[in-house]
């Protein structure tokens, strides 16, 4: 069984499409998580009437990345053996791209299985900000030994697929900090691949104003940070000269998958 975790919170305007696109790219089993959303998300969801579409939902926002972690030990219970990530923004037109990722993992070639969001070619036009977190990247696959493997891929920007085997040998609660995840997943000797190539522009993400920007870069780069330190078996920190990079770090709410996975494995 393949299934798809969906983050969403508060997209009501794009929810129906990407749960349109995960079924269309062979989902069995779709798993939306309603992280504290506001608006109409869950209406739409319930609307669509699909067997294959089972929401989580949850009242109080679960904050970046837990919702992953959510539903993959959700669709773990459920049996599935590939789960693919894709957030509930990405409307795009990138259905044969999930189903590539699917196949790196059905076909027992990849554990996780990444997105190429930065071909070279596309990799001039970066702003600063996201020039100097894409060396972040670079630097943690190197140190990981993936460099050459993954360039500066990483599961915390564009869909991604993990295996069952993923989640048997790295804790569902690393999902939570998504490079994190990556370093142990490297530790474990597990098979770690780029399956698909989609250019940032075309996973139809909406423009995000810069302050947001920044936070999301602050938060990749402390990820980083803890995943070097992870896989080499250090105390795990976010601080760099004197600097502790949290961005949306202490919104994650560690305490409700803890919940979650308490009450529901």
């Amino acid at each position: 069984m393949i299934a798809s975790v969906i983050p969403a919170k508060n997209e009501a305007l794009t929810i129906g499409k990407v749960i349109a696109t995960a079924l269309a790219a062979g989902a069995d089993l779709v798993i939306p998580v309603i992280n504290g959303c506001r608006d109409n998300s869950l209406d739409i969801i319930e609307k669509m009437r699909s067997s294959k579409i089972h929401p989580l939902y949850f009242e109080e926002p679960l904050g970046i990345d837990v919702p992953r972690a959510v539903g993959a030990a959700w669709a773990y219970k459920m049996g599935a053996e590939a789960i693919f990530f894709v957030d509930g923004d990405m409307a795009g037109e990138i259905t044969d791209a999930l189903k590539e990722l699917t196949a790196a993992v059905r076909e027992k070639r990849a554990d996780l299985a990444l997105t190429d969001c930065y071909p070279p070619e596309g990799q001039a036009r970066l702003s600063v900000l996201a020039s100097n977190l894409l060396q972040v990247r670079i630097l943690l696959n190197r140190t990981l030994g993936l460099e050459k493997e993954i360039g500066s891929a990483s599961p915390s920007h564009g869909p991604h697929a993990i295996s069952r085997a993923f989640l048997e040998q790295v804790s569902v609660r690393e999902l939570a900090v998504p490079p994190v995840a990556l370093a142990l997943a490297a530790k474990k000797k597990l098979a770690v691949k780029i399956g698909t190539q989609i250019p940032h522009r075309q996973l139809g993400s909406p423009q995000r104003d810069p302050g947001h920007c920044h936070r999301i870069a602050q938060t990749i780069i402390g990820d980083c940070l803890e995943a070097m330190q992870a896989y080499r078996g250090e105390q795990r920190d976010r601080s760099l000269h004197g600097v502790v990079y949290l961005g949306y770090h202490q919104e994650r709410r560690f305490d409700l998958l803890e919940k979650f996975l308490n009450d529901n494995l």
